[in-house]
């Protein structure tokens, strides 16, 4: 399989929780509870996940699931969006609570089941395959099993009106996982882990297992998910706690146990979408001048400083590191918030969430990873970020991490300095300059606007641009105030030998000062 054919798979899979969505309704019927626990009877809790996690850390990796029914395993990608939960069958309803659940039938991509179960009263039990959950539209299957289990699933709150059901979270697909705001539209994607992203070989998926999600009382503000991770590499325990809001935020607690050493492991993961956008032009066959699900990945390191760092679609695979120690913070974000910018009034681009995680406790030494990958289209989720620790995961330990991530739509107000709004490139020349540009040569300009350089409108003298070069050398920079913006509009001009690849780096400062994050770019000198 090529990259971007697999990475093409991995798209539909991250993206089928959005195209699956049944009609808005209000459901009420809950499964039935496996009655009330006894005084003695310890609930079911993250120990418990915990605990089957670690046993099953010491038996071999189930690599062949049972085989599903070929009439499902066969299912192309428009047969199976046939296949619609019922809502008026929605699980958690009970009681007047306000979330909802609604499961995904396993076929096409999805052969591989999972258990999903419901906790009440602190004791767990499966939710229970039933062919009557699903209308199964144009498709005939005739009989199928009892047994058969289920794909994923998702859950519903009135996010955006307090009469509706919308979608909130879901999970499908190995161990991906994706959540709304209010007045957000799917975008990028979550996973619970990544294994050797990028490698044709040898990257794995893990995938969660089984989950159980607590049966919510009418009051509650967040809903509980359990979930079991299973792949040749390790197992894992996951706690998720969802809190919807005007940006949701999901708190994530995870215990792995590797069954070998580990070589490349992502933490926290997050894959999106960039194909078309104002630093990168490359395809422009199409009247939208804008494509992506993000745009940037932002960084707060442990030494405070904040970092952008533009996304683009690459000619050759492209692997970057940003070392550090303890991060503070970092995500996918999807900056740019104007419709004009990509023309596209079904797909809304510009409603795309951004996720923001946060570390809880010292992640130690290690590095934020971001790997773009070449993509023809936009169906490619060709971007992944992460975190990954210097010291190899070896078998036999147990490693603990605990993080937030909080669906973003605004970025700006992470941190207080100037942002980098805008990123171009173009030839190292005045505008109408007969002169041909340098061999080796480009231009990159950049709008930097917010915090305190609207102050600066007035003594635009009293701000410098600091520009640097791992390779190479800066032949030129200049900096002008932005009315537009009520910001500043910088140029750095760098040269290069051919061939040779060099990191940019920018910031904005004013006396000792620093105004603005640090943007920062490669590029390769053709």
């Amino acid at each position: 399989m090529t990259l971007s054919r697999r990475h093409f798979i991995e798209r539909l899979g991250s993206l089928a929780a959005a195209l699956l969505a049944a009609p808005r309704a209000h459901a009420q019927s809950a499964p039935a509870s496996p009655g009330p626990q006894t005084p003695n009877q310890p609930r079911f809790g993250f120990e418990d996940v915990i605990r089957r996690a670690r046993e099953i850390a010491t038996g071999p990796y189930e690599a062949n699931p049972p085989p599903l029914p070929e009439s499902l395993a066969k299912l192309d990608y428009d047969s199976y969006r046939d296949i619609r939960f019922r809502p008026d069958k929605a699980l958690l309803g009970g009681a007047g609570a306000p979330f909802r659940m609604h499961m995904f039938h396993p076929g096409f991509l999805f052969t591989r089941p999972v258990v999903v179960n419901v906790i009440r009263d602190g004791v767990s039990a499966p939710a229970p395959y039933s062919s009557s959950l699903f209308d199964y539209g144009r498709n005939k299957f005739g009989s199928l099993p009892v047994n058969l289990g289920f794909a994923g699933f998702r859950l519903h709150y009135p996010l955006n009106d307090p009469r509706v059901q919308d979608e909130l979270i879901s999970f499908l697909g190995a161990s991906y996982f994706r959540f709304l705001g209010r007045k957000q539209r799917y975008g990028l994607s979550a996973r619970g882990l990544a294994i050797g992203v990028g490698a044709k070989e040898t990257e794995e998926f893990p995938y969660f297992r089984e989950f159980w999600i607590e049966q919510p009382s009418a009051d509650a503000d967040r809903a509980v998910i359990y979930a079991l991770l299973d792949g040749p590499s390790l197992t894992g325990a996951y706690q998720f706690f969802v809190y919807p809001a005007n940006e949701t935020v999901v708190d994530v607690s995870l215990q792995l146990f590797p069954r070998r050493r580990i070589e490349r492991m992502g933490v926290a993961p997050l894959t999106s979408m960039f194909f078309v956008g104002e630093n990168d032009r490359r395809f422009n066959d199409d009247f939208r001048p804008e494509l992506h699900d993000s745009d940037g990945l932002l960084m707060h390191t442990g030494a405070g400083e904040w970092l952008w760092r533009p996304l683009r679609n690459p000619k050759e695979i492209s692997f970057s590191a940003f070392m550090d120690t303890n991060p503070r913070g970092f995500g996918l974000m999807q900056r740019d918030r104007t419709f004009e910018h990509y023309q596209d009034i079904d797909l809304g681009y510009e409603t795309r969430p951004s996720y923001w995680v946060e570390p809880r406790g010292g992640w130690g030494e290690g590095r934020i990873e971001l790997i773009e990958i070449p993509t023809g289209d936009e169906t490619n989720d060709n971007v992944v970020a992460y975190w990954t620790p210097n010291a190899a995961p070896e078998p036999g330990q147990s490693l603990s991490w605990g993080y937030r991530i909080t669906a973003v739509s605004d970025d700006f107000r992470l941190h207080p300095g100037g942002a980098a709004h805008n990123t171009w490139q173009t030839s190292a020349r005045a505008l109408g300059a007969p002169e041909p540009p340098a061999p080796g040569s480009r231009r990159f300009i950049i709008d930097f606007a917010g915090g305190d350089l609207g102050y600066y409108l007035t003594d635009p003298e009293k701000v410098q641009i600091v520009p640097s070069t791992s390779a190479g050398k800066i032949v030129r920079t200049f900096l002008v105030p932005n009315p537009k913006t009520e910001g500043f509009r910088a140029g750095i001009d760098v040269q290069l030998e051919k061939g040779q690849t060099t990191d940019l780096r920018a910031f904005l400062k004013s006396g000792g000062r620093a105004l603005t994050e640090t943007w920062t770019f490669p590029w390769k000198a053709d």
